[in-house]
């Protein structure tokens, strides 16, 4: 509840407690962004407010690998000189920010939105793996799937969970060469190991 003996204004509350809301930002961290802001110049903050409005309003999720696009077609599907018959496979956007970043890859994407992990309530129907195998029907031997998830339990079970969907569709599955260790991120490996990590894939064994 508002207390004029915290906050002077309303406003300002409301204000923090957004900010607030975002991950691995604390009350404090929120109180002193939203005073920043309160001292900028009002288009500022209006082009702030605007950008945000966008990312809730306008983004489009690609059509084909549910990358987040300004259109209907992320920019990497619409590029005929990147080889369609390569997916990599990853939970997030941020994964292909990252695997982007090692400029080691000319391949496709194909984004999950999640990894499966019963103790959060998260089951495949609530991920992009139906979509994943609708994309390959009818692709030919010559098609690679490389399962770029994280090394930890609930990535280990998320590629197998697709292996065995997949598996007999005479498609290729190979995943990273293990430079990065159990349990690790995508978005936290440097480049270099990264990159390497998928010049090094190997066959997928469950």
């Amino acid at each position: 509840m508002y207390s004029v003996d915290k906050y002077p204004s309303k406003i300002l509350q409301e204000a923090v407690e957004a900010i607030g809301s975002l991950p691995g930002v604390g009350s404090r961290s929120a109180l002193r962004l939203a005073l920043h802001l309160l001292g900028q110049p009002a288009d500022h903050i209006h082009h702030f407010t605007e950008a945000i409005n966008r990312l809730s309003d306008e983004i489009h999720y690609c059509k084909t690998c549910q990358m987040v696009s300004d259109t209907d077609q992320c920019p990497i599907c619409a590029d005929h000189t990147r080889d369609a018959r390569t997916i990599c496979v990853v939970e997030s956007v941020r994964d292909v920010m990252s695997i982007e970043a090692t400029g080691m890859y000319r391949g496709v994407y194909h984004v999950l939105g999640g990894i499966i992990s019963p103790i959060d309530g998260i089951g495949p129907s609530d991920i992009h793996i139906r979509e994943l195998v609708e994309r390959i029907e009818g692709m030919d031997a010559d098609t690679e799937i490389i399962l770029a998830l994280s090394g930890d339990v609930e990535g280990e079970t998320t590629s197998l969970y697709i292996y065995r969907q997949i598996e007999g569709k005479g498609v290729k599955v190979t995943t990273l060469a293990r430079g990065l260790g159990f349990g690790d991120d995508l978005e936290y490996a440097d480049t270099l190991t990264l990159g390497r990590s998928l010049t090094s894939r190997q066959p997928f064994k469950p």
